[in-house]
């Protein structure tokens, strides 16, 4: 693999996300006031609960969880399904097929850039300043290790999920809706709206049988020390890497199905 290339790819989407500055700053602002809601929010269901821990977690652990998976939203957030509804709609798809890399290369590579600009803008200040905030509430061991290993992993369902998403557009040759659902669906059933220990137990065990679980709550589990025991740990990362494969083959399988639906001008 010439990794070269796919360098060229992340330094040109580094220097193209440091020309939208203004709009992290708005990304910013709108996580600020989104945390000030869900701070009163669960500080309000705490006080009606009566009780310190609520379903194995205090009000610290759930804001704590709250506001990384918030800093992990913004890290991986990619715009795959615009992208590729924008592309499949106008045209543009083709010329994107026509290049010497593997579309789901091109376009992951393409984003990887934003990783980098995220991590430093997002992600890391938002641990240190929480680690520091709590005085230590976020363990500092291998812990972090196991953290980097499952975020990566997390990272590449996430990815294949949006592919997957996005390559409906080419029958629906409309996006906006989809997607909607798409994020509502993740969001939701991965912990980082509502954490997965206040679902029902019902809930809870079929949704530990999804993939969304592992974009989300695993890394967060992990990072903050909840799965201790190094059989929780393997299989928290085997799960995820399970979910890779599968996400993968998916995803790259219905891209296969569904290329011969692309329609440009009507050809």
């Amino acid at each position: 693999m010439n990794l070269k290339k796919y360098l060229s790819l992340t330094r040109n989407g580094i220097m193209e996300s440091l020309q939208f500055r203004l709009s992290m700053f708005i990304v910013f602002v709108g996580n600020l006031l989104y945390l000030i809601v869900v701070y009163f929010l669960w500080k309000a269901i705490y006080a009606s609960s009566g009780e310190e821990v609520v379903n194995g977690m205090t009000f610290s652990d759930t804001l704590i969880y709250l506001v990384l998976a918030t800093a992990l939203f913004n890290f991986m957030e990619m715009y795959t399904v615009w992208q590729m509804g924008r592309a499949i709609q106008s045209g543009a798809i083709v010329l994107t097929l026509l290049k010497p890399m593997e579309i789901r290369r091109y376009m992951f590579w393409e984003y990887s850039g934003n990783f980098v600009v995220n991590f430093f803008a997002t992600l890391l200040p938002t641990f240190i300043v929480v680690s520091v905030v709590t005085h230590g509430a976020i363990p500092l061991g291998m812990n972090l290790l196991y953290f980097v290993i499952s975020v990566v992993m997390a990272v590449i369902i996430n990815y294949n999920i949006d592919f997957f998403v996005g390559t409906i557009c080419l029958y629906t040759e409309s996006i906006w809706g989809i997607n909607i659902m798409k994020q509502v669906i993740v969001l939701l059933l991965s912990g980082a709206t509502i954490p997965i220990a206040f679902f029902p137990e019902t809930i809870r065990t079929i949704v530990y049988w999804l993939p969304f679980q592992s974009i989300y709550n695993s890394p967060l589990t992990l990072l903050l020390g909840k799965s201790s025991d190094i059989k929780d740990i393997g299989i928290t990362l085997g799960t995820q890497l399970l979910w890779c494969v599968v996400t993968y083959a998916i995803s790259k399988l219905f891209w296969k199905i569904s290329l011969p639906q692309i329609t440009v001008n009507g050809g």
